[in-house]
């Protein structure tokens, strides 16, 4: 059964690499940034929406606004990556905003910072996930209504694709993000185009009417207007998810580490911000109408447009548009856009795994999640992400308008103290910097994070007001749920280590034990209790008996006879059960030798049998595991199991060489 398994994860996940190929597994650039920023990416396809559905709430004149929204987010955008690449180059290490906040504002800000994205990357992928299904399921409407199932089928195949290692999942996944970038450049390009030529059609959404809803139907006037603006800046700022990852993943990239980081930085930006004005602008000209409630809010010759109307997302509609009587291309682009949807999240497999083991390195998180898997990637912290995603997708019933909503606010926390961090950081380095050069560098780094600071800052105060009552705080409760249990993982790390640390009486711990008391436990007088007999024997203790409990009168008898008859130079004593226990017995007559011999060592041999079938475990060793879990509570107790493998468990390891059925020639 176990070469049967072992033969599957080969096949899912490739033949295990060896620890000195780790160098072979970082990225070059044209890797790396499909890897890290596919998510920031995939954002174009739906912050656009974003910003176009909220505006529409207060009807068709406040669409008008929408490039100008879009150029604050481009604004903020570009601000934080100019931001992220000091970052970069001055934490390298690859612990991002965790480690600036923690160096420079201490543990408790690293482990805010360290909770926000945790629960930040478990909503990328659930956001990512479920827009990609709710694409799928437009352009296959057997897919409609199982949209949850196939959300989660999809965590399962990026899952499978990261375990198998990150540059082969980047090769996998660095094709489908290359087209994306063509598909919706050209889509830009040839917009523009055609819009300069004076032949770019209109939308077929623009012959709807956009009705506002109740509390904005005076438009964007007074204060509810106002505050409707900023949320939607607030959720146009999707379009920064993302940017944080890459300095996370510098230990993945190519030497030099930190330039190639910079440079992918450099590209992101340039890309995000190019695209999402374009689509914004392209989608104002061309009269695309994107609404939360088409049913309710958009009007067809003054009647509601009905439920049969289906509402395509704005990429949809743009390419459609833009490609007009070109049905190939609009296709194309739908499909690449579904698939970088999907993309997005190995963004969040790469950097959660990666975050996950420097915070367990830290003591913030199980140690487990510092071990690399048979392909070198963190494979535990591969599959926490997944389960985690998996049950927010269950959740949410992957409806993308619902988990939109718990997005951005973790992103914001990290990008706000990160800055504040690195401007602590720039100042502590100026103090002591004599070269009037490197001085004006990390002046000019000061500034540039400064202005990053106060931008995240008021983004951040932005999303949680026009957020929170709408499910941001959500997530909030998420992050502080994450900081405590992070804390008290430290906390519990810490103690354990100072109660095993060695103290003054370091020497005295190493002086052995005066004497080794041995108790071999004997049920029936069988080959297993033959083999922990010789086994207690060959570690030559200063005491060796063997030791049943007697149950039942006439077995007690019977093995006292057979124990005579073979003349076993083992003396048998023989504890009393009046009540037919088995455990309390034995740890009674175990702590009355401790009393007696303080400084004594009690070694207690268990023969176990060695089973092949699950259901083979249910009917032996239980009274062995009972014992074992009590005694291991005992102070100055080794307990000690002699396996004696039985017929079904033959292959089960793989060993050929086995050694069974004979008795130990040393009684």
């Amino acid at each position: 059964m176990s070469d049967i398994a072992d033969a599957a994860k080969r096949l899912l996940l490739g033949r295990p690499v060896r620890s000195d190929r780790l160098g072979h597994t970082l990225l070059p650039k044209r890797i790396a940034l499909p890897i890290f920023a596919s998510d920031a990416l995939s954002s174009v396809a739906y912050a656009p929406d974003e910003v176009l559905l909220t505006l529409a709430l207060a009807g068709l004149t406040a669409t008008v606004i929408s490039p100008w929204v879009g150029l604050a987010v481009v604004v903020v955008m570009m601000t934080v990556i100019a931001s992220y690449r000091q970052n970069v180059h001055a934490y390298p290490s690859g612990g991002g905003d965790y480690e600036v906040a923690t160096v420079n504002l201490g543990p408790k800000a690293g482990v805010t910072v360290a909770s926000a994205l945790l629960v930040d990357y478990v909503l990328t992928v659930a956001v990512s996930i479920s827009s990609g299904a709710q694409y799928a399921a437009s352009a296959i409407p057997s897919l409609r209504g199982h949209e949850t199932s196939f959300a989660v089928a999809l965590v399962v195949l990026l899952t499978l694709a990261n375990l198998r290692g990150v540059r082969e999942s980047g090769k996998a996944f660095a094709i489908p993000v290359y087209l994306y970038m063509v598909a919706i450049g050209a889509t830009v390009v040839i917009g523009f185009v055609r819009y300069l030529a004076g032949d770019l059609p209109m939308a077929e959404s623009s012959e709807l009417e956009i009705v506002p809803v109740s509390a904005f139907d005076q438009g964007l006037v007074g204060l509810a207007g106002a505050f409707l603006v900023l949320r939607a800046f607030a959720s146009g700022s999707a379009a920064l998810t993302g940017v944080e990852a890459i300095s996370n993943g510098v230990p993945a990239f190519k030497k030099p580490k930190s330039r190639n980081a910079a440079t992918t930085l450099a590209f992101l930006g340039i890309l995000s911000a190019t695209f999402i004005t374009s689509i914004l602008v392209l989608a104002r000209v061309t009269g695309i109408h994107y609404v939360e409630e088409p049913t309710e809010q958009l009007l067809r010759d003054g009647v509601p447009v009905g439920e049969e109307y289906v509402q395509h997302p704005v990429i949809g509609q743009l390419a459609e548009t833009v490609f007009a009587g070109f049905p190939v291309a609009f296709v194309s682009v739908a499909i690449v856009t579904g698939l970088i949807l999907v993309l997005a999240a190995n963004t969040a497999f790469n950097g959660f795994p990666l975050l996950g083991s420097i915070l367990a390195k830290d003591g913030y998180l199980p140690r487990q999640l510092h071990t690399r898997g048979d392909r070198l990637a963190f494979s535990n912290g591969i599959l926490t992400l997944a389960a985690a995603a998996i049950a927010l997708i269950v959740a949410f019933d992957a409806e993308v308008t619902r988990l939109i909503q718990l997005y951005i606010v973790g992103v914001f926390v990290s990008f706000t103290l990160s800055q504040l961090g690195m401007i602590r950081h720039w100042t502590r380095e100026l103090r002591t910097e004599p070269d009037p050069r490197r001085r004006a560098q990390m002046t000019r780094s000061r500034v540039i994070n400064t202005i990053g600071f106060g931008m995240t800052s008021v983004v951040l105060v932005v999303v949680l007001l026009t957020k929170f009552m709408l499910g941001a705080w959500i997530a909030i409760l998420a992050m502080a749920g994450v900081f405590v249990l992070m804390r008290a993982i430290r906390g519990h790390y810490d103690s354990v280590r100072a109660e095993l640390a060695l103290g003054p009486d370091a020497e005295a711990a190493r002086a052995l034990p005066s004497r080794v008391h041995a108790l071999v436990l004997v049920s029936h007088l069988h080959r297993p209790t033959m083999r922990a007999i010789a086994y207690a024997r060959a570690s030559r203790p200063q005491v060796l008996e063997a030791v049943t409990v007697g149950v039942d009168a006439d077995d007690v008898a019977r093995l006292k006879a057979e124990w005579e008859a073979l003349d076993l130079p083992v003396p048998l004593r023989v504890l009393d059960s009046p009540f037919r226990e088995i455990t309390r017995p034995i740890l009674t007559y175990v702590r009355s030798v401790r009393r007696e011999s303080p400084r004594d060592i009690v070694v207690v041999y268990i023969p176990e049998y060695v089973v092949g079938h699950w259901w083979e475990q249910l009917l032996h060793n239980q009274s062995a595991l009972r014992l074992k879990g009590r005694l291991l509570f005992t102070p100055g107790v080794v307990v000690a199991s002699v396996p004696w493998q039985l017929a079904s468990s033959e292959g089960q390891t793989g060993l050929e060489d086995r050694v069974r059925g004979t008795v130990p020639r040393d009684l």
